[in-house]
């Protein structure tokens, strides 16, 4: 992994938070919510305003948002499904939700609509979730939340109550439910999973790959673990893979991000004994093996971060907090990370160095105008990300 970028270039920048939500649409980074602290608190980031930053130019831009705006909040889930950033779940002031709501990120107009269900039942609320995206539906897994007396049952492993949050009938805890919603049909429903599932968590990792969503560790009661789950969407078989290599310590608050059908890619998180985390793994879910892999971020632990797929296989990961929030909580980041994971294409590589160089090499600014007009316009955008760093102000 030889990329050692960093973006920085943009006047404007994204305030630092952590615990917010972000997807890539055609190298555009949407980021929304999430948290930040202000003194001794901790201060959601604004509802109604959602962050652009553009991959290729390094540009962010902030818009404001309209419509049924959601609350503002953290641990919500969110994916990117036909034009559209989806998000369920949450903790805002009152607690635990169990909304669900979307945005169009290509009409321009960013405006919220609140999703009411016509078929099936919403999931108790919760945060710290996780979803996967297949042939046009979400499918939602794990968190940690609460749910009446009445809906509980101690004989069910799907939902374990956290002892030591529980008032008037009200239990919190941790499940490993899942939960499909169709945007088609505004349609919720709870499949019959089979096979062994993975236990109930909370701030865990998940991808998509190869038509299965991947569960790596989180939150399980009072440890963190590394395990990984995989459910087959078609069959809703759940299996784990036993690794046959040396594996991540556990962790929460990581990310895990497909990088090919076979592919994961893990960073980050908060470990077993509480300390945040910047190595970077990579999984072949085929031949069951971690690979540790070599990054420019040794410096830049981080937790509850996003992580996001961009193009030739980049992960980018954006904001997060690089302290133990439950004890410190100032250490939230506003910097966007690319990681490398696979070889770039010989047209990026020159594209890439022409952009780069192109300021301070006499010959490359002379013969710049000769280039095929496909070629240039793509130089001229990169150059745009490697000008100059100008004073960063929000």
């Amino acid at each position: 992994m030889d990329a050692d970028f960093e973006t920085h270039c943009s006047e404007l920048v994204a305030r630092e938070r952590s615990g917010h939500t972000a997807v890539v649409e055609d190298n555009l980074l949407y980021v929304w919510g999430g948290y930040m602290s202000v003194a001794d608190d901790e201060v959601f980031l604004p509802n109604d305003e959602i962050w652009v930053y553009d991959l290729e130019r390094g540009v962010w831009k902030v818009f404001h948002m309209t419509g049924d705006v959601p609350p503002s909040m953290s641990g919500t889930c969110s994916c990117y499904l036909n034009g559209h950033m989806y998000i369920f779940g949450g903790c805002d002031d009152n607690g635990q939700t169990n909304q669900i709501y979307c945005v169009d990120l290509k009409d321009g107009k960013y405006t919220w609509r609140k999703i009411i269900h016509e078929v099936g039942s919403a999931p108790s609320p919760r945060d710290k979730l996780s979803c996967w995206v297949h042939k046009g539906r979400i499918i939602y897994f794990g968190g940690y939340g609460h749910k009446q007396l009445t809906d509980t049952d101690h004989r069910n492993r799907s939902f374990i109550v956290d002892e030591a949050s529980w008032v008037g009938g009200v239990f919190w805890g941790w499940n490993n439910e899942v939960h499909v919603f169709d945007p088609t049909r505004a349609s919720w429903s709870e499949p019959q999973t089979h096979g062994r599932a993975p236990a109930p968590r909370a701030a865990h990792a998940s991808a998509t790959a190869g038509g299965r969503g991947y569960v790596c560790g989180g939150r399980v009661m009072e440890t963190r673990t590394s395990d990984v789950h995989c459910l087959d969407f078609e069959s809703w078989m759940w299996s784990e893979i036993l690794p046959v290599s040396s594996t991540p310590v556990g962790r929460s608050w990581h990310t895990l991000t497909a990088v090919s059908d076979s592919s994961l890619f893990l960073f980050g998180g908060l470990s077993v004994d509480c300390k945040p985390m910047s190595d970077a793994w990579l999984l072949d879910v085929e031949t069951k093996k971690w690979r540790e892999v070599e990054h420019p971020f040794r410096n830049k632990p981080r937790l509850w971060h996003s992580a996001c797929p961009g193009q030739d296989s980049d992960v980018i990961v954006f904001g997060g907090s690089c302290d133990y929030i439950l004890l410190i909580d100032t250490g939230h980041c506003n910097d966007a990370l690319v990681f490398q994971t696979q070889p770039y294409p010989l047209i990026r590589i020159c594209e890439d160095y022409i952009a780069k160089n192109v300021r301070d090499c006499e010959l490359l600014r002379a013969q710049l105008h000769l280039l095929p007009t496909k070629v240039l316009s793509a130089v001229q955008t990169r150059m745009t990300f490697y000008r100059p760093s100008k004073k960063q102000k929000h």
